[in-house]
């Protein structure tokens, strides 16, 4: 019987080690030379791997003495390939540590792994045995009522073997930052979705479960609770909306106050302004006023956001504020534990102002990092960011849609949308939203504990129920221990059979911190080229200047950089035959020179990237070794593939 792995940021279960760790044997049949990885056919960085199937022997050498069973889907470098046998280590730097038959492995030709959704607002999916049952449910006619029975069969046990169901998503919420689990991807297609026409990934998985069966602590909804971290622009325009908001969490706070979620919903205020060194009257770009933490007595988050009207005295350098500073602050610097060791359950930062935010070509921003790489940051962490929006007439049409779109790619979690324009700026207005929608994160609580909420069905926004059973199936995965399905393989839609609106297999690289590293360097490089290329003939050595780059990284094995390539991209070869389009992947000299606006839009996406890149690199959080003793550089991430270059 095959023993699930758990992969933890120490590395594999003990148990799928235990044989690994004793005293090295030699190896025969292999020199002890250092070598590396047989590469994959056509390739000049990218080495073959393969995935141990259940059950599987390493051996000392083929047909020798057993070394150490295998994890299920355990991922192994190939060093050498023999007539039904392959060597194999676990890094590309580690050697061979012992040998495996054929039959009992299966080839990794990408290294990419697929991570649940949260499924609030839509329906769990099934994996099927072949493709061709997974298109056959997705073209029925009856769609809707044949996928409810199957779930009605898979929840009550009943699957008839007929219908090639071979698991279901879990029932709860599993992320995939917090706990690495892996479930790799061996194949895909894309196909049009029926309902749609749009392109859809269809999947073969492999599953290793997240955790050894049992290992939940339990659920209770009386632990279920919310911090909520406000980010003011504390702007002298925005006097009058601060006021607004401090009499809505007054008048929450009093609702509160004498029962049982009194102490289950927690504050925290951050201000932004902007770059003081254009205009040292601002005091602060950013400053938190009020960290979040779990109090008793409320009080101190009313006094705090009515000395936040205390607004700059002084004008901003141009309309357009350093929102971004503000809430990249409020994601990355909360601790969002509220100084206990039980993490808040909801994690929401809301954003309140009447500009939009400096873009990153502006010499007084301070990030540079853009909205859509901040929300997949913040997502991955587990915090909604919303926004309200005043759109006041100092503002004009132009600025006004400029702002709503960045506001709005900022303002998403998972497939909700948490973006709120104030059209024209009334205070009033404002005021009604901002109690409709701090009263309506206050029922989420409510609703969690079986209680009645303050908001009736009509008043209540339809997106904020969304989010609660989008957090409570969060929390209910981190209680009870979800995991993903036991170890199979089966095909999978990347989009719900039922709704392609909603995304429910997201596809992830798993990259490891020397590749990100080697991908931060290299794509920092090409930016400082292309800014110093300001005219025709700078465009057109460009690419020799980039050849020369390459050139040099290639020179280090380490740095798995092909020297060969005629794209951009290519020279990061693991980032090829990936299922994600990228304008930096295929932009080759002739349309790099033909166009500067291209060249500015490339431009300005790679400074946002690398920004994010360097982040994780500093953020141990995100990195879980995949065998035990992993040197640091072998460390993976599930990267999304919208933060790709």
């Amino acid at each position: 019987m095959t023993t699930a792995a758990r992969f933890t940021r120490r590395g594999l279960s003990r148990l799928a080690l235990a044989a690994a760790l004793g005293p090295m044997l030699p190896l025969r049949g292999l020199a002890q030379a250092a070598v590396r990885p047989m590469k994959q056919d056509g390739r000049a960085t990218v080495y073959q791997r393969v995935l141990t199937k259940p059950g599987a022997t390493m051996l000392q050498e083929p047909g020798g003495q057993t070394r150490r069973d295998c994890a299920a889907f355990e991922p192994l470098y190939v060093y050498e390939a023999r007539p039904g046998w392959f060597a194999v280590g676990p890094s590309i730097a580690s050697g061979v540590e012992g040998w495996l038959p054929a039959e009992e492995c299966v080839a990794w030709k990408q290294n990419i792994v697929a991570a649940f959704t949260n499924q609030a607002g839509r329906k769990r999916q099934l994996l099927f045995d072949t493709e061709a049952r997974l298109e056959a449910l997705m073209n029925s006619e009856g769609l809707a009522a044949e996928q409810d029975r199957l779930l009605a069969d898979v929840a009550g046990g009943t699957v008839p073997p007929e219908a090639g169901i071979v698991a279901a998503e879990p029932a709860t919420f599993v992320n995939i930052v917090d706990d690495l689990y892996l479930m790799p991807i061996l194949d895909f297609s894309q196909v049009p979705h029926p309902l749609t026409y749009e392109p859809n990934l269809l999947m073969e998985v492999a599953s290793v479960p997240l955790r050894e069966a049992g290992s939940g602590t339990g659920a209770s909804s009386e632990e279920f609770d919310a911090g909520i971290v406000f980010v003011f622009d504390t702007t002298r325009s925005m006097r009058p909306f601060i006021e607004g908001t401090q009499k809505a969490v007054e008048k929450v706070i009093r609702d509160m106050q004498g029962s049982d979620i009194g102490g289950k919903i927690q504050f925290g205020v951050v201000g932004f302004r902007d770059n003081t060194d254009a205009a040292p009257g601002l005091e602060y770009r950013t400053r938190t006023l009020l960290p979040l933490k779990r109090r008793q007595d409320q009080s101190e988050v009313v006094a705090t956001i009515r000395a936040a009207t205390n607004v700059a005295q002084v004008d901003s350098p141009g309309f357009n504020e350093d929102s971004f500073a503000g809430v990249e602050d409020a994601v990355y610097l909360t601790d969002w534990t509220g100084g206990t060791r039980d993490p808040f359950d909801v994690k929401v930062v809301i954003l309140i102002t009447d500009a939009g935010p400096k873009d990153l070509r502006d010499p007084n921003a301070r990030s540079e990092i853009g909205a859509a790489e901040l929300q997949a940051a913040a997502q991955d962490k587990g915090v909604a960011v919303m926004t309200l929006h005043l759109k006041t007439p100092a503002g004009g049409e132009a600025q006004h849609a400029y702002a709503e779109g960045q506001y709005r790619s900022l303002s998403r979690f998972h497939d909700g949308s948490y973006y709120y324009g104030i059209e024209g700026g009334s205070t009033q207005a404002f005021e009604d939203t901002a109690t409709r929608l701090v009263t309506g994160l206050t029922d989420l609580i409510r609703v969690a504990r079986d209680e009645r909420p303050v908001l009736s069905g009509s008043e209540a926004a339809p997106e904020l129920a969304d989010l609660g059973r989008a957090m409570q199936l969060a929390y209910l995965g981190r209680r009870e221990g979800e995991r993903a399905p036991d170890v199979i393989r089966g095909w999978v839609s990347e989009k719900a059979i039922e709704d392609p609106v909603k995304l429910a297999i997201e596809p992830r690289l798993l990259i490891s911190k020397n590749e990100m590293a080697t991908m931060t360097d290299l794509l920092t490089q090409l930016s400082q080229l292309g800014e110093q290329s300001r005219g025709e003939e700078d465009a057109a050595s460009f690419f020799s200047q980039v050849r020369d780059v390459v050139a040099r990284m290639a020179q280090n094995p380490d740095r798995l950089i092909n020297p060969e390539s005629e794209t951009l991209g290519g020279a990061l070869e693991f980032l090829e035959d990936l299922p994600y389009e990228s304008v930096i992947m295929n932009m080759t000299q002739e349309r790099w020179e033909q166009s500067a606006m291209t060249r500015r839009t490339v431009l300005d996406g790679l400074r946002q990237k690398i920004a994010q890149y360097r982040k994780w690199l500093l953020d141990p959080t995100v990195w879980t070794a995949l065998y035990d003793g992993a040197p640091d550089g072998d460390y993976v991430f599930a990267m999304p593939f919208d933060v790709l270059p």
